[in-house]
């Protein structure tokens, strides 16, 4: 099973090119989409989902065209967006019950089963009967990833789903969506590079609506082996370097700027060899689109 994504264009009417003729190929399990805000992932999230047009191009899910048989390509999205909207007062037991309806599970008992075993695989059941207003952070989105598996999705959305969880929560979050993904798509849409590294088969880099890298985490990392050296810098020569130097990031700690270049060769100057990561793979590609990050 693929999700095959061709040369999809979409500008609002502000002006604002979010989709420059993306084209993706994702397979089953695990893909990571990384980007910077505003680059671009929510707009193409919303298109798959079938919750808003693209101006051009084509999406197809398994020989369905989504952009045109929005209806079957629902029956088989589990969806959780940034943003999601919860009932307050209802108890995460009821509202499950109540989207297991909707997904078209009529059988009260069939219904019955499937949310008591939902809520045990995002281990919610000893809550279930709590109000959705009084869950933490990380509970709501376990809730949110429990009702986008109702009715056994072939393919899952979730974007930005670990933003504002602590470590604990965002662990729980990786386990479980690592467990999901055996068996369907699972498309991450995220700005945190750390979920990708920890979780995703295959990845894209996608920054200002067009897609600047994809393949497998370990084929980015071979991209920039060897060409990665750091040195720490005073914050006011920041701008000296940068004219001089391929900058891909910046950190500043203790008042001090830890700098990262790429460079073909040992640039000399202070410079020293630093081992390449992901987020080095990721900042590489960025920086050619936009000025380097200080993290």
């Amino acid at each position: 099973m693929e999700l095959i994504i061709n040369q999809l264009s979409k500008t609002y009417a502000n002006g604002v090119k979010a989709l420059n003729e993306v084209s993706l190929t994702i397979p089953q399990g695990m893909f990571g989409l990384l980007g910077p805000n505003g680059a671009g992932k929510s707009t193409l999230m919303r298109t798959i989902a079938t919750l808003q047009d693209a101006d051009s191009g084509s999406i197809s899910l398994d020989g369905i065209d989504v952009l045109k048989e929005k209806q079957a390509v629902r029956e088989r999205l589990g969806y959780l967006p940034q943003d999601f909207g919860l009932y307050p007062r209802i108890n995460a037991e009821t509202m499950l019950d109540h989207i297991a309806q909707m997904k078209g599970i009529g059988n009260k008992a069939e219904r019955k089963e499937v949310v008591a075993s939902l809520l045990q695989k995002v281990n919610l059941f000893k809550d279930r009967k709590k109000g959705l207003g009084t869950y933490s952070g990380g509970m709501r989105q376990r809730f949110g990833i429990a009702q986008a598996l109702v009715g056994n999705p072939s393919l899952i959305i979730v974007d930005e789903p670990t933003a504002g969880l602590d470590p604990s929560e965002r662990n729980r979050f990786y386990n479980l969506l690592s467990e999901i993904g055996e068996n369907t798509i699972v498309i991450l849409s995220t700005h945190i590079v750390e979920d990708v590294n920890t979780l995703c088969s295959n990845m894209a880099i996608i920054c200002m609506g067009e897609v600047l890298m994809q393949g497998k985490p370990k084929d980015g990392l071979e991209m920039v082996k060897g060409k990665i050296f750091q040195k720490s810098i005073d914050k006011s020569d920041l701008d000296t370097y940068r004219k001089e130097y391929q900058v891909i990031s910046t950190k500043l700690i203790s008042g001090r700027l830890s700098l990262r270049i790429e460079s073909e060769g040992n640039p000399g100057n202070g410079f020293e060899a630093a081992p390449a990561d992901l987020e080095d793979v990721y900042f590489s590609f960025i920086s050619k689109k936009v000025d380097p990050i200080t993290i």
